[in-house]
């Protein structure tokens, strides 16, 4: 690959200031008011915002094993479409990723692809089954160096289990990031209980499901003095124990998605399964809830949960269908809709959440730093000012369940450099085997 300079003109970083950046060798070679290079390609980014690049800590990119319906390098090029520069590829994958050999494979298809940093997760428990602790030194000490483990679309739900791997982790300070959903409340759920799945008739996923789990592990990880981290909150309930937890002191942190930002069980009603997803959907109360969390801090970052499913898995009967949608390509122009437009965000809280947060909690030491000279040149530029149309037949993931097409979303994202590489120029991804 042809390393080239790059000089950023105009751009206001992190919506405020208007610089120059000059990036050269991988890094942000040089940053000011105004720089002149005649060696370096020029791009002008006159009512742009620059961002650190986004970094995901919750992906699903199927691989191995799921091939038909995401792989790294598709996973990596809707990721560099998105703006994200660093991928958490979740565990529930076949075979799993519970052993240093499966996060190391997956960890090399990340390399190859060459489009942002894919960072596995390890799961915790053998099989995903919640019964024996998988391979979690192996996994940490192995060339992927794993730091975050997950059961993701599996909750852990055996106390002594998760106590365990609580403190199991603390040894190479890594974290336990849990699917918050007690089975026994949930046997056979389709959405949200409440109003709409009455009147549905399907079979309500009861808040209380995802509150009752978040309660004992705040509890657990105080207990051992450990680090847990929360997937995907959605419920009102949900962010309060997370505020009390935090008020005591306790290592905890959360994300949420972004169409639990903007999406409600209203949709349901349509009986489309492109919006059955796992947690559920909620009400536009709990909506309002997370937003308010993520502009506070109680929510610690926005993470995708992005599940590609194949259509025969989602264009079915909604009882039939998979859970999940896809989300890396439109995660920042939901934020900026859901967040920066209602004002509960400026964009340095938008990167703390979407790029420097993250990054801190996976310990992904070369992403999520700020842009100054001598930082790693992974950026994201964004033009606020722009609007555009989803349509499930343009994205770059190899699965189209897309809950927003049609939708006109707030936000472009046009440019992404990986380590001073260009991976998307003029919203145009460039694939590294064509470089």
């Amino acid at each position: 690959m042809t390393t080239q300079r790059f000089l950023l003109k105009g751009g206001k970083v992190l919506g405020a200031d208007t610089a120059d950046l000059l990036i050269s060798n991988g890094r942000i070679e040089a940053m000011s008011a105004s720089i002149t290079d005649e060696s370096a390609t020029v791009i002008d980014l006159k009512g742009s915002v620059v961002l650190p690049g986004l970094v995901d800590l919750h992906t699903h990119l199927r691989e191995p094993g799921r091939e038909d319906s995401e792989t790294v390098a598709s996973a990596s090029r809707a990721g560099a479409k998105g703006g994200f520069t660093a991928l958490s590829a979740m565990a529930n994958t076949s075979p799993v990723a519970d052993t240093a050999g499966v996060v190391e494979q997956v960890y090399r298809l990340g390399q190859e692809a060459g489009l942002v940093d894919v960072f596995p997760i390890g799961a915790v428990t053998q099989g995903l089954k919640g019964e024996q602790l998988s391979e979690i030194g192996a996994m940490a000490d192995s060339v992927a160096r794993v730091r975050v483990f997950s059961d993701d679309g599996n909750c852990v739900f055996d106390p002594l289990v998760m106590r365990r791997a609580l403190e199991y982790i603390k040894k190479f300070d890594g974290v336990i990031a849990q699917h918050a959903q007690e089975p026994r409340l949930t046997v056979g759920s389709q959405m949200n209980e409440g109003v709409v799945s009455s009147k549905l008739g399907l079979k309500g996923w009861p808040a209380i499901a995802e509150e009752a789990i978040i309660a004992r592990d705040v509890l657990l990880a105080d207990h051992v003095q450990s680090r847990l981290h929360i997937c995907h909150v959605t419920t009102a309930g949900g962010v309060e124990i997370i505020r009390w937890a935090k008020a005591r002191g306790i290592q905890v942190t959360a994300e949420v998605t972004p169409h639990h930002l903007l999406l409600t069980d209203d949709l349901a009603s349509s009986y489309d399964p492109v919006f059955k997803v796992n947690p559920p959907l909620r009400t536009e109360r709990d909506v309002i809830a997370l937003r308010e969390a993520l502009a506070d801090g109680t929510i610690d970052i926005v993470a995708t949960d992005h599940a590609p499913h194949t259509s025969e898995t989602k264009d079915c009967e909604w009882a039939e269908a998979s859970f999940g949608m896809i989300g890396l390509e439109t995660a920042l122009s939901i934020v900026t809709k859901t967040m920066v437009e209602s004002g509960l965000l400026d964009w340095a809280g938008v990167a703390q959440r979407m790029s420097t947060a993250p990054a801190s909690i996976g310990r992904y030491a070369h992403h999520g730093q700020q842009l100054v000279v001598g930082a790693p040149a992974h950026i994201t530029v964004i033009n606020p000012t722009k609007s555009w149309v989803v349509d499930r037949d343009l994205v770059l993931s190899k699965s189209r369940n897309t809950p927003y097409h049609g939708y006109e979303l707030p936000g472009l994202v046009t440019h992404t450099f990986f380590a001073g590489q260009a991976t998307m120029l003029d919203s145009k991804v460039i694939d590294k085997a064509v470089q």
